[in-house]
């Protein structure tokens, strides 16, 4: 069912804000634990409007007269489209800005990324230990020959994990964000000998790694955080080449009815208060250096500030420029 539109109030008058994110454990954790200071500070109701990234950008662009929500997350990729398109009007200077890591600060603050992900390797500690096998180390591990047929790649045309992965493996090609050319050539050769399956998304992977089948794949910390708590034997680990950058980014909404109150939303949702909390019930990692993160986030992922250092940011304005393209030939020459 379609969202009220964004100006709707409850019959006491008081003022409903629009959220846009995913839904399940993102919206969870925001909802019973980060809004309600917010709401309570402000005299308001914060209702989330969950949905991928790609379909609240869709809500966006169907209706900019009068748009669906104040405020909306989007998964980079989706926002650089987002501003292109012209639906994301710059934050308001404030402190909190400058609190932010530098690459989590878009150009002319059109935007600001609110939560911190980064696309590493994610493998079976079950099957792992059954084959005395160390922990994987690097984005060429997908092309060791001792993993064949327990690799299970996400789908680059469907999936950022999938996409974010492929890249990486690009570039110890020879490859770049704009010559794809060597991943293209040569996967059949190298990660491809490897696969057991290409599967459009990661909610295929639990059973498949509860059944052994699936050893090694694409993950972020937080992805592989999720399925730990579900007793799904996995772990996260860093490639020596570095992450691949994943931002969730904060746009506030041009043309919202009630512009004041969405940038003050948008600051508080950005401040190290709210991303503490937001660490705190479901392991967002924090885009804000003076947010604190929790011993178990910190035991996963080592020290945070030492890892951002050494992530891969991606180039979103050249990837989106080929995007159908790339697309097309991933299904037609690798996932047939």
């Amino acid at each position: 069912m379609a969202p009220e539109p964004a100006c709707a109030q409850t019959p006491a008058q008081t003022k409903t804000l629009y959220l846009g994110m995913n839904g399940g454990s993102m919206e969870k954790a925001y909802t019973s634990q980060v809004l309600p200071d917010f709401e309570k500070a402000h005299n308001v109701k914060v209702t989330v409007v969950p949905g991928t990234s790609s379909e609240t950008l869709a809500r966006l662009l169907a209706d900019r007269a009068h748009p669906p929500m104040h405020v909306a997350f989007l998964d980079d990729g989706v926002m650089a489209r987002a501003v292109k398109s012209g639906v994301c009007q710059k934050l308001d200077d404030s402190p909190v800005l400058r609190e932010l890591y530098p690459f989590a600060r878009m150009k002319d603050d059109i935007g600001a990324g609110v939560q911190l992900g980064m696309t590493g390797i994610g493998y079976n500690t079950k099957l792992f230990a059954e084959k005395g096998w160390a922990p994987p180390g690097s984005w060429m591990d997908f092309a060791n020959p001792k993993y064949r047929g327990k690799v299970v790649f996400q789908s680059a045309a469907t999936s950022t994990f999938g996409l974010h992965g492929f890249l990486a493996i690009n570039r110890l090609l020879g490859g770049s964000d704009r010559n794809v050319e060597p991943a293209f050539t040569k996967w059949a050769s190298t990660v491809g000998p490897n696969v057991v399956a290409y599967i459009p998304d990661s909610a295929k992977l639990a059973p498949m790694i509860e059944r052994g089948e699936a050893g090694l794949f694409p993950l972020t910390p937080t992805a592989a955080g999720d399925l730990e708590d579900k007793g799904v034997p996995v772990a996260y680990a860093n490639p020596k080449e570095g992450a691949v950058l994943l931002l969730v980014d904060l746009c506030v909404v041009k043309d919202n009815p009630d512009p004041d109150l969405a940038q003050k939303l948008a600051q508080y949702l950005l401040s190290a208060a709210a991303q503490t909390k937001a660490a705190a019930a479901g392991r967002q990692i924090p885009t804000n250096r003076d947010a604190a993160t929790t011993p178990a986030m910190r035991k996963s992922m080592g020290d945070l500030s030492d890892l951002v250092r050494k992530v891969t940011v991606v180039d979103w304005d050249a990837i989106n420029a080929h995007r159908a393209e790339w697309d097309a030939r991933w299904k037609r020459t690798i996932a047939q």
